[in-house]
Parts: structure tokens; sequence; C-alpha cells
């Protein structure tokens, strides 16, 4: 009896923290309403180390495309205008249309705002020869420039709730997996 009440207890101890740990990472990935600084720039990070850093002026001066979606959190109708995320990944030579095959299918964008929410799109959903969705990063909604989602926000056509679309972008990073 002893024994069993050692081995719960050790047990107990051993989970304890994992469970406080993801509980509060789950807290602070749900909470959108604090306060996040607001972004500035986008930077996108390619696989050979190639890095490009855009401002808002120098992103508006590149050819955007229209989208609109349905916003279930907000429960409204929206157009936003951006730059298609393909479009921003060419900068940084990663491969589009045919070259996407084979192992490039193990490419993965990550997206992260300036409170560190961050989220992953597999390249195959993001380019346009593969996926029939519109992924941009936009800098307006409904005519007007993003204020309180920062200068860059990420919005995904093909979601059916925005869990993936990133406000106050900061950063676009290509990474690779292994199998």
């Amino acid at each position: 009896m002893k024994l069993r009440r050692s081995i719960s207890l050790c047990i107990t101890l051993a989970i304890l923290p994992c469970l406080s740990i993801a509980s509060a990472l789950s807290a602070q990935d749900m909470d959108h309403s604090r306060t996040t600084t607001p972004s500035t720039q986008l930077t996108i990070k390619g696989l050979d180390g190639k890095s490009v850093t855009l401002s808002p002026e120098e992103f508006a001066a590149l050819p955007h495309k229209t989208v609109s979606v349905f916003n279930s959190h907000s429960k409204t109708n929206e157009k936003y205008s951006g730059v298609t995320l393909s479009d921003l990944l060419a900068r940084v030579g990663v491969p589009q249309g045919e070259k996407v095959r084979g192992k490039v299918f193990l490419t993965g964008i990550i997206a992260e705002g300036t409170d560190n929410y961050a989220v992953l799109y597999a390249l195959a959903e993001v380019d346009p020869s593969i996926h029939a969705g519109d992924v941009i990063v936009a800098d307006a909604v409904d005519e007007h420039k993003l204020e309180k989602d920062g200068a860059f926000k990420m919005i995904s056509t093909e979601e059916k709730r925005p869990a993936r679309w990133v406000r106050n972008l900061t950063s676009l990073t290509v990474i690779e997996t292994k199998p």
C-alpha cells in the first residue's frame, strides 16, 4: 500500500509542472485581448540565410491583392488588401509552382507576431499552383490601413475560423523539416 502511494505521489509530482506549464501556455495563446506592441516592419527569412526586411512604405509599393473573408470572431465580412505570401517568399528564394515537389513538401513557414503568437503553414498551403485559397500579408482592411493589428496581419481565406491569422505580424521564417 505504501509503495502504491509513493508511486502515485511521484507520478503526480512529475506531471503537475507539465500541467501548469501547458495551462499557462494555453491561456497565454488564447488571450488576444492583452496589449501588444504593434508591428512596424516585416522580416522574411529564407532557408539559405537570405533575409529581407520591409517597412510599411516598402511593403505598400508591392503588388497587392484584395480578398474577402468572414471573420468568425467579429462575426463580420471583411475585405483585406495585401501581398500574397507566395510573392513574399519568392523574395528569399523559396521554390514555387512546379519546383514544389518531393522533399520541398516538407518546407513550412512560421508566421510570428510581436506578442510571440506563432503559427505554421505548409508551403503547399500557400503555393497558388497547389492550393486554391489565398494566404496574404495584409496592410489594409476595408480600405483603411491596419491600426490595432499593427502594420501587418496574416490572413488565410480557407480557414473556418481565424485561428491561424496573425496580427502584429513581424516575421516569416521558412523552415525545412526532416522525416
